[in-house]
């Protein structure tokens, strides 16, 4: 047996709203939240029991409103991140084409404006780890990593 301490992640979880004009939906953080001021997409932290799907549907609901078919969210990139105060963090991205309702800021204390941008020029203000995940999308990759050391394999730093 191993004295190695078994490995451990939060699991975040974020929805790319996918018009079809291509744009996709960003949240602009406000309050007393983590990178406030800043563009990220509707999501947040998988709660304990949930799947990432189940996560993933609760997130978007919560924020923005709208409700999406489990057959309508596709998985599209994974992103293992690590903070500037170096929290490691596992983050599930997926993309949805089809929802219903119109998408609405549903948390006014943690989000201040919807803005639709295009993933392949994100806005400047984003959340860092927001404008790697973008970047990964539009390429068509599937894992990357954000935040570590520059290594050989997994993707940008």
């Amino acid at each position: 047996m191993s004295d190695r301490t078994r490995y451990r992640s939060v699991v975040d979880v974020m929805v790319l709203l996918h018009r079809t004009d291509g744009r996709v939906l960003l949240l602009r953080r406000a309050g007393a939240v983590y990178a406030a001021g800043l563009l990220a997409p509707p999501g947040g932290h998988l709660e304990d029991g949930e799947t990432v799907v189940a996560g993933a549907l609760r997130e978007v609901d919560e924020e923005v409103g709208v409700t999406i078919a489990p057959a309508d969210l596709e998985f599209c990139h994974l992103v293992h991140h690590r903070s500037p105060e170096g929290e490691a963090r596992l983050g599930l991205v997926f993309t949805a084409q089809r929802w219903s309702g119109e998408p609405r800021n549903r948390e006014p204390g943690k989000c201040s404006a919807l803005v639709w941008a295009n993933p392949s020029q994100p806005p400047p203000d984003c959340v860092p780890y927001t404008a790697a995940v973008l970047d990964r999308f539009c390429s068509g990759a599937l894992l990357s990593t954000h935040g570590w050391p520059t290594t050989r394999a997994g993707g940008a730093a």
